[in-house]
């Protein structure tokens, strides 16, 4: 193709290149007080480094009218591979979201923390102290590999561990090298980053340009995929003999995100690859992340996802190239493995050896002191008592690790002393939602999720317990925008915003992960989104077979039948 007839970069490919390995003018302007923002190419860098530029939009409207300027803040995201952190490591981070962030944990649906509010003034104190925790937050977010998930639960369980262990391997892999040097000289004070002259040499994965966009890994198990791997660029699905891990499936090309105004952009399914074994492990994640670098789409970001590239090609071609041209291994055909289900690791479970761990579910991720549940406040009391090490889930809640039995009397005290709910006191559906940020925070949400969700699972509890099915686990998850971030569209319900309080419901997802549901109706205003799936709840109540779930039901009836339930154009 000449230059004539090849597709234009997109602008961010050449902050990238101008940005020399993610440096840029980050240190001249973050030492520049006189201004409150970042400018476009540094706003492009800084995403590399973990942080997003922001703007507090509950502030918008009246800044505006005073004719003042937006209302500038940063989030920043941490690298946590696996989601642990241990009981030093969490209550440091709890202070500085006292300090300088807004007084609040966000615990994603990536097994890390975010931290919302955090001053252009405040970063660099921020980052440094984040570090000093001996947590990164380099590649939490921009064009490379993001957080590693892995299934964080600590049972006695080998395979988990070796999970665990290949998660964190991978994540040290995959990140970014001379990016790192300029990390350093950023944020910490180091030295002026120095590079080699020879891309390979100084960033030997990404080059100087790094990823069409973001990549996303996670492990799982079949009969656990409480990491949701079909969602994932790339994900790992153990497989085990006689109680021992003997290697992993290869999954590739899944993806959320879609754009409203582009019905060439869908959410995708990752597909099989092949079978290798433990040792092949990260020349695999090598291999597909290079595919990835050299064959994703540079010009329009709105395709610059691997699933696009395992659709354009399919799935034959896309294994030719890769063991053709970015793997040195044998090439296996995957095992027979299926998902068969998703923990949530709620509740109090036996680790081995005497020790136990307690699962909690933390509404839509955010820890908090609001009213008489003061989460923030009760968690930290019981990790600075317990000394308990924390792992976070990918259905955005939070484990306290090596506890005793001799600890659970003092546990479950302070929990009903700080308003805590136990898992087994909330309604199924409320344990199985999940939401984004949204709005005030998120620049492209275009209506509420956090803090609309839980008045609706509200609601939602009432016509479910009515109906008799309250103790069914229906995953709901809601997102501001097309982009999914909370994973609605695999959802047995995903409700996705459209524009003020207005949202597409898509019904007939899979609570394990398995299968993406379809858009049933446009455009519903948030007060009618309970009333209309009581209608399809009334049905599922009156005609599901023997043990079947909701998403199962929802798929063997049809779309023309729930569309007739909610009254829905066909």
């Amino acid at each position: 193709m000449s230059d004539e007839t090849a597709p234009k970069l997109s602008p961010v490919e050449g902050h990238k290149v101008e940005g020399r390995y993610l440096r840029g003018t980050l240190p001249e302007e973050l030492a520049d007080d006189s201004i409150d923002h970042l400018s476009d190419a540094n706003k492009s860098l800084i995403k590399f480094h973990g942080s997003y530029e922001q703007e507090d939009r509950d502030a918008r409207k009246n800044r505006a009218k005073a004719g003042v300027g937006k209302a500038y803040m940063f989030m920043i995201r941490l690298k946590l591979p696996g989601g642990k952190l241990t009981a030093d490591q969490y209550l440091a981070l709890d202070d500085i979201a006292g300090e300088f962030a807004n007084g609040t944990l966000r615990l994603t649906t990536r097994q890390s923390i975010q931290f919302h509010g955090v001053l252009k003034g405040n970063l660099k104190a921020t980052m440094a102290a984040i570090n000093a925790t001996l947590v990164t937050t380099l590649g939490g977010c921009g064009d490379v590999n993001r957080n590693v998930l892995s299934c964080p639960a600590p049972l006695p369980d080998p395979t988990r561990a070796r999970m665990m262990l290949d998660c964190a391997a991978v994540a040290e892999h995959l990140a970014p090298k001379a990016g790192k040097q300029s990390y350093h000289e950023v944020w910490l004070n180091g030295e002026p980053a120095q590079f080699s002259d020879d891309a390979s040499v100084a960033e030997p994965i990404y080059g100087k340009t790094y990823l069409p966009r973001k990549f996303k890994v996670a492990f799982a198990l079949p009969h656990d995929n409480c990491t949701d791997l079909l969602a994932q660029c790339l994900g790992f699905l153990a497989i085990t003999e006689n109680g021992n891990p003997v290697g992993y499936n290869v999954f590739a090309g899944g993806g959320q995100g879609q754009s409203n105004a582009k019905p060439d952009t869908y959410p995708l399914l990752a597909q099989p690859v092949g079978f290798i074994e433990p040792t092949e492990v990260l020349g695999a994640a090598e291999g597909i992340i290079k595919l990835f670098r050299d064959h994703g789409n540079r010009s329009d970001r709105k395709r610059a996802r691997l699933k696009y590239v395992m659709k354009d090609w399919g799935l034959e071609k896309f294994r030719e190239v890769f063991y053709r041209d970015y793997f040195t291994g044998p090439r296996r055909a995957p095992r027979v493995a299926e998902i068969t289900g998703l923990d949530l690791h709620h509740g109090w479970q036996s680790m081995g050896g005497g020790k136990y761990f307690l699962g909690l579910s933390v509404e839509n991720g955010r820890i908090k002191d609001e009213g008489s549940v003061r989460l923030r406040s009760g968690l930290r009391a019981i990790v600075a008592k317990y000394r308990a090490d924390v792992r976070l889930t990918a259905q955005q809640d939070i484990m306290l690790c090596g506890l005793t039995m001799d600890d659970r009397a003092g546990v479950d005290s302070m929990l009903n002393e700080y308003g805590i709910p136990r898992p087994e006191t909330l309604s199924q559906v409320r344990r199985w939602s999940m939401a984004c940020p949204a709005v005030p925070t998120c620049p492209l949400a275009i209506t509420e999720s956090e803090r609309a969700l839980p008045g609706l699972v509200g609601q939602l509890s009432g016509v479910l317990a009515d109906l008799g099915l309250a103790d069914e686990q229906i995953s709901v998850r809601m997102t501001g925008c097309p982009n999914g971030c909370a994973r609605p569209y695999q959802s047995e319900v995903g409700i996705v915003g459209r524009g003020g309080t207005k949202y597409t419901l898509y019904i007939g997802g899979d609570s394990y992960g398995r299968r993406l549901n379809a858009e049933i109706q446009d455009g519903v205003p948030i007060d009618q989104i309970a009333p209309k799936l009581g209608k399809v709840f009334a049905a599922f109540a009156a005609e599901r077979t023997k043990g079947e779930l909701f998403g199962d039901y929802c798929s063997r009836v049809g779309l023309p039948k729930l569309k007739e339930l909610l009254g829905a154009p066909a």
